[in-house]
């Protein structure tokens, strides 16, 4: 299987939270702000890291669920300012019926055009839901480290300051769904961001905490022997060269994801 895809177009960038005069959109940023986020994890011990650090310094209250362990997911996401799923040790392509389930629950955020964030595992959820293929390197290399990741024009419009090098734990990639925007690309992984609306894929971990970092490195060690892995001390060597950058990233990127309304709400307000 290939990842190429050329598809890039020009994305709207995200705006300021808080212009100075009052807008429709600051009144329903106002009324959405006190809902809580939808977070999904997949495993007993995982937490929203960085990105759920991020959220809360907004304001923003945590709603975690586990639909591997029997958590429902909402029928709406009405009650919530937007979602993410986040990464893990399972595949998009597993025939476990909570995959399945996730993967077909993401349509709601589509149709409600909630602000949705996909962090690898979530990533390549979201693309099968909207009909691209993942699979496993051709050549059985993984990411496992620090690698280069290059924004596209998009990716620079949507969101500047990009870091050259971002943190991965996966073997499996995938194709640009028909109709999303590539905001960023890397090498053995062609496809590490893409927007579709107000959804978005991140290949890659900007949520990984340094304590994250030891519990993977340590109960993952198994796959640093992969082809492509980096060795557990090249972790934290590039950690203290990069993460700083991929912090501020993140921080920016989150601000403006999170502040996306869909666009049913601003023409009611409007009216």
């Amino acid at each position: 299987m290939s990842f190429r895809s050329d598809q890039s177009r020009v994305v709207v960038p995200f705006a300021s939270r808080r212009p100075a005069a009052v807008t429709p959109k600051d009144q329903i940023l106002d009324q959405v702000s006190l809902r809580p986020v939808l977070i999904v994890l997949h495993q007993e011990t995982s937490t929203p890291g960085r990105i759920g650090n991020a959220l809360r310094a907004l304001g923003y209250r945590l709603d975690i669920r586990r639909p591997r362990f029997g958590d429902a997911l909402p029928e709406t996401l009405d009650a919530h300012a937007g979602a993410v799923i986040f990464g893990g040790p399972m595949s998009a392509n597993d025939g476990d019926d909570y995959v399945r389930r996730e993967i077909d629950w993401i349509a709601v955020p589509l149709r409600e055009q909630r602000p949705f964030l996909g962090i690898c595992l979530g990533a390549q959820m979201l693309a099968r839901q909207l009909g691209a293929k993942v699979a496993p390197h051709p050549q059985g290399r993984v990411e496992v480290g620090y690698y280069p990741v290059r924004p596209t024009e998009a990716g620079r419009a949507l969101c500047p300051n990009w870091p050259a090098r971002v943190y991965h734990w996966h073997g499996e990639g995938f194709q640009l769904p028909a109709g999303a925007d590539l905001l960023a690309a890397g090498d053995d992984f062609p496809v590490q961001a893409f927007q579709f609306g107000n959804a978005f894929g991140l290949q890659f971990h900007p949520d990984v905490t340094y304590a994250m970092m030891h519990r993977w490195t340590t109960r993952g060690c198994a796959r640093m022997d992969s082809p492509g892995a980096q060795p557990g001390h090249l972790h934290f060597a590039e950690r203290a060269v990069h993460d700083a950058a991929e912090r501020a990233w993140l921080k920016h990127f989150i601000d403006g994801w999170i502040a996306r309304v869909p666009q049913r709400q601003l023409l009611q307000a409007a009216e």
